[in-house]
């Protein structure tokens, strides 16, 4: 198995020392060339989500992605991540890959000094350490959207067939168990 980590913008490097810890072979998309390389998954990290969305774009990955993902490419998305693949951004008319039936809110918990840390309840792996910076969170969801975790009354964490999103930072925390149930996913090929 290999995963390929988009490392345009963000928290890539988090993730791939988390794969490495978990002995997963990665691999970096950084250009379209990146795009004929052999991958499994693909992970979309937390950073800025306005300004992956543009690089994407401009580097002719936004296509190819999109289309790989709708295909069945199981993909997980963290923070940033998850805007991406949100169909619907509740504070902004900008969209990006919108594969993921829900709606997710920008920046939801305020602006730097509205991130914390928790441990909160995770479908299937028990309470988990949650790192929220800047995040968003789900705010509405399609009936084929798996919830996965709420916290504070606010979906944080969801599934939808190949694809897997975190309104928080796994790849922040010591524990591996998100990563894990990611690549079960697509080891799985799993699609539904």
């Amino acid at each position: 198995m290999r995963i390929a980590v988009l490392a345009l913008q963000g928290a890539f490097l988090e993730h791939e020392a988390m794969l490495s810890r978990l002995g997963i072979s990665w691999i970096e998309i950084r250009k379209q060339e990146d795009l004929h390389r052999t991958f499994d998954g693909l992970i979309l990290p937390g950073g800025e989500s306005t300004v992956q969305g543009r690089l994407l774009k401009e580097l002719g990955l936004f296509q190819p992605l999109q289309s790989a993902i709708q295909a069945g490419l199981p993909v997980f998305g963290t923070c940033a991540g998850l805007l991406l693949l949100a169909k619907h951004l509740q504070n902004d008319a900008r969209t990006h890959l919108a594969t993921m039936d829900l709606t997710a809110v920008r920046n939801a918990y305020g602006r730097q000094l509205g991130s914390f840390s928790t441990r909160g309840e995770f479908a299937g792996l028990g309470k988990i350490p949650m790192t929220f910076i800047r995040a968003p969170y789900i705010a509405k969801a399609a009936s084929g959207v798996e919830p996965l975790a709420v916290v504070d009354g606010r979906l944080v964490a969801a599934r939808q067939g190949n694809q897997l999103a975190t309104a928080f930072h796994p790849e922040l925390t010591g524990d591996t168990s998100v990563h894990q149930m990611f690549a079960q996913m697509v080891s799985q090929g799993h699609i539904q």
